[in-house]
């Protein structure tokens, strides 16, 4: 088990992003500040624990997802949204995401899915660093925030069929 800062900082005795397990994690501030990411942990092919320390909130997250301007997951996945009009085909449906993936899984996903797979498609959702054509409204921060992506997570988990 390691801990993972977001922006990529680096410790020199454990490498790349990586600080020593045993060490306590930093006091977590309700909303970091431009150019830092709360650290999280990344345990197999999951982030198991909230990036916020507290569940996200479904309805919010679903407003991100079908948000066109905001999440933009519906310009490369569809889901169960009838009322929402051109929905991409180019990743998976979102419907079932819940029942095919636990709640880390979907986690580390939205966090930064080029974890998983390097040539993803999938925007990484919370990480500012060894990024390339960044908008510049998005550099040093990330697209959503901590919040933003337990919300996203909650309502993702619930899809369940």
């Amino acid at each position: 088990m390691s801990v993972l800062f977001a922006s990529g900082a680096r410790t020199q005795e454990q490498g790349p992003g990586l600080a020593p397990a045993q060490a306590p994690a930093p006091a977590r501030p309700a909303e970091p500040a431009r150019g830092s990411l709360r650290p999280y942990t990344i345990i197999g092919d999951a982030i198991p624990d909230s990036l916020t320390g507290e569940k996200g909130n479904a309805e919010r997250g679903r407003a991100i997802v079908v948000n066109r301007q905001v999440g933009l997951c519906l310009l490369c996945h569809s889901g169960p949204f009838p009322q929402e009009r051109f929905q991409g085909t180019l990743a998976p449906d979102l419907k079932g995401a819940g029942a095919r993936s636990s709640e880390g899984q979907l986690r580390l996903r939205v966090v930064d899915a080029s974890r998983l797979k390097a040539d993803t498609i999938m925007p990484s959702y919370y990480r500012i660093d060894g990024l390339t054509r960044v908008a510049p409204a998005f550099q040093g921060r990330p697209v959503l925030s901590a919040e933003q992506i337990e919300d996203v997570v909650a309502y993702l988990v619930r899809m369940r069929d």
